[in-house]
């Protein structure tokens, strides 16, 4: 999982981000809203933690620009020292997707993440899901296609999962190599390797091709 980190108190943050990392948690820093909004708009993030109070532009507006200027669906928890119910409001107004109040156990705030990321992913409850001819069991990680079940390795069923997720929009190269594998991204064309070894488990013989690569952009699932 990479987050991003908007807080100004530099002592928080890194207390923050040393647990982050101790729960195997990348996290990239913004001590200012300005740097956070770029931050967020330049990179893929699985989460944000966006503090209330910041320096330039505060917490409420970095959160209205990310979902109403960029579109931006990522997860965002904010942090905040004010336990008031009208700024818990104001903060699920701007688009905020849990609220959690300064102090707090680094326990928690992980607990949260986590449970939001998996939200945000479709991952809350084990269930099928469908496009087209193609039927996903997040639970059982099994796969068909027209009825009939597809045998895939854990690495190409979490790029299928990913683009299903996605489907119809495109996803980039460098979202899904993130996403599959964070920081440790093998040095050779593993993605290439793994969609090709996905390809062919989908498509039979008189089957159309699902997965669709845009040619500089990424790649997008297709539903027949």
């Amino acid at each position: 999982m990479l987050v991003l980190l908007i807080e100004d108190h530099r002592l928080l943050a890194e207390t923050i981000s040393d647990y982050l990392l101790s729960e195997n948690l990348e996290v990239d820093y913004a001590a200012t809203g300005l740097q956070g909004l770029e931050l967020a708009t330049q990179n893929t993030y699985d989460a944000l933690i966006l503090d209330i109070n910041l320096p330039d532009i505060d917490g409420f507006t970095v959160c209205q620009r990310l979902r109403q200027q960029y579109g931006l669906d990522v997860p965002i928890l904010m942090l905040t020292a004010r336990d008031q119910l009208q700024d818990r409001l104001q903060g699920f107004a701007q688009g905020a997707d849990d609220y959690l109040v300064k102090p707090f156990a680094n326990q928690e705030l992980v607990a949260r993440l986590q449970a939001l990321v998996k939200r945000n992913r479709g991952q809350v409850v084990n269930k099928r899901i469908s496009l087209g001819d193609l039927t996903v069991d997040t639970g059982t990680q099994q796969v068909w296609r027209a009825g009939q079940e597809v045998v895939l390795s854990p690495t190409s069923f979490k790029i299928l999962r990913i683009l299903m997720r996605e489907a119809p929009a495109i996803v980039s190269r460098e979202a899904l190599q993130n996403e599959v594998w964070g920081s440790d991204t093998p040095d050779t064309d593993a993605l290439r390797s793994h969609l090709y070894n996905l390809r062919k488990a989908l498509n039979q013989p008189n089957q159309a091709e699902l997965i669709q690569t845009v040619k500089g952009v990424g790649f997008k699932l297709l539903a027949y």
